[in-house]
């Protein structure tokens, strides 16, 4: 049984035992609770707080990706020679030439313009979480951003390794969503490097954030929360900044109270959301930025995210009620907001509510759904609880879930 078919109980259980490890010492490691371990290893409970799983992966010397079991490859296409898979994006990120060296590229390099043209393009998927298509467009976008950044100087070479740099974010974050952690700290080492070659000053601010996700994902929260900010304290505002410098301020706040509430600091957490909330209402509407929105929705859905997280699932559900504008999202965010809620309800023992917030979050982003462990664990608790006619049947089986 591989680690995404096993179930995140047994996963710690085996982790435990490989460790010689007893449940008392993994409570006393972790600081949780004897009674949450039990409950987990014998299946009695099948979900658990990302700060928990933090809490388990630190103590078991693991990543919290082994744990909620992330699946490891895209979906198969039409045919098996079109699988996108993590290896095409290893290759692209790491070349082997970069050891060995190799042939020059027979081909002319690609223009700027159409280098930006098919970065653009892939905001579009990115922003929809049609993973399949990123694996199979990125691995090039990489190539020939790099061919283009060798191939010219002067101000061409600095806007190629810019698109490389994004590139190298949106690797980063695609590895870090299917448990590949390794790898995206790989793609964002290359991606700092191309951003100092670069011809764009924002894409430093883009690569913290990025890099204080994965690092977040990782289990490391401390350098999570430091990381986004340090280069916020770097550009924060001031009283004539204009809406794009609001927006990349804010986002590093929401990723460092990301971090914050994993590591259960509820006081730092308030106090981020507030200082988001302030830029937010500032800029008076959301503006995206790099293929990230920013603004009173986003830092409303954010704030959402941060009551589930920390177990006030009454409030969640109320503020969740008074979001604007949720229709101007990318699908993805709404799908995490939704994901959200159904969480929240779930926690209140609301499951039929529970089971059309994820209904929502599969019609906003069906393809995301099938790679984000907390939907699939949450569907699996509901299928557990579920009668026959229950929706929540059928949504498992699109996911893919076994049983």
């Amino acid at each position: 049984m591989t680690a995404s078919e096993s179930s995140l109980g047994n996963r710690i259980a085996e982790l435990r035992l490989r460790r010689n490890m007893t449940q008392e010492q993994l409570s006393a490691s972790a600081d949780l609770s004897i009674d949450v371990i039990r409950k987990l290893e014998q299946g009695r409970r099948t979900t658990a707080r990302l700060a928990t799983i933090n809490a388990l992966a630190q103590a078991l010397d693991t990543e919290p990706s082994y744990l909620v079991g992330q699946p490891t490859t895209f979906e198969i296409g039409e045919t098996e020679d079109s699988l996108p898979s993590v290896l095409a994006l290893r290759q692209a990120i790491s070349p082997v030439a970069d050891i060995l060296g190799g042939d020059a590229d027979p081909e002319d390099p690609p223009t700027i313009t159409d280098l930006r043209a098919s970065l653009l393009s892939t905001e579009v998927i990115r922003r929809e979480g049609r993973m399949s298509e990123i694996g199979a467009l990125l691995p090039q976008l990489i190539r020939d951003a790099r061919m283009a950044a060798h191939a010219y100087t002067g101000a061409e070479a600095a806007a190629a390794n810019s698109v490389l740099a994004v590139a190298y974010q949106v690797a980063a974050t695609t590895l870090t969503a299917l448990g590949k952690e390794d790898a995206a700290f790989t793609a964002m080492e290359r991606s700092f490097n191309a951003v100092r070659q670069g011809d764009d000053p924002n894409l430093e601010t883009l690569a913290a954030s990025t890099l204080s996700w994965v690092f977040t994902k990782q289990g490391r929260l401390a350098d999570a929360e430091r990381v986004a900010l340090a280069r916020a304290q770097e550009i924060e505002p001031g009283f004539r900044s204009g809406r794009q410098d609001l927006a990349l301020w804010g986002v590093l706040l929401l990723r460092a109270a990301t971090a914050a509430v994993r590591q259960e600091k509820q006081g730092t957490v308030m106090e981020l959301m507030r200082l988001a909330k302030g830029a937010a209402e500032s800029m008076g509407e959301d503006l995206v930025v790099y293929a990230t929105p920013f603004g009173p929705t986003n830092a409303g859905i954010a704030h959402v995210n941060f009551l589930v997280e920390m177990e006030k699932s009454d409030e969640a559900v109320r503020s969740a009620r008074s979001i604007p504008n949720l229709a101007g999202l990318p699908p993805t965010w709404r799908a995490r907001f939704h994901v959200d809620r159904a969480l929240a309800y779930n926690d209140l023992g609301k499951d039929r509510a529970s089971e059309s917030a994820l209904l929502l979050a599969e019609k906003d982003a069906p393809e995301w759904m099938r790679y984000h462990s907390t939907s699939r664990r949450l569907v699996e608790e509901l299928r557990g609880r579920a009668s026959r006619r229950d929706a929540v049947l059928g949504l498992a089986d699109r996911l893919g879930l076994a049983g």
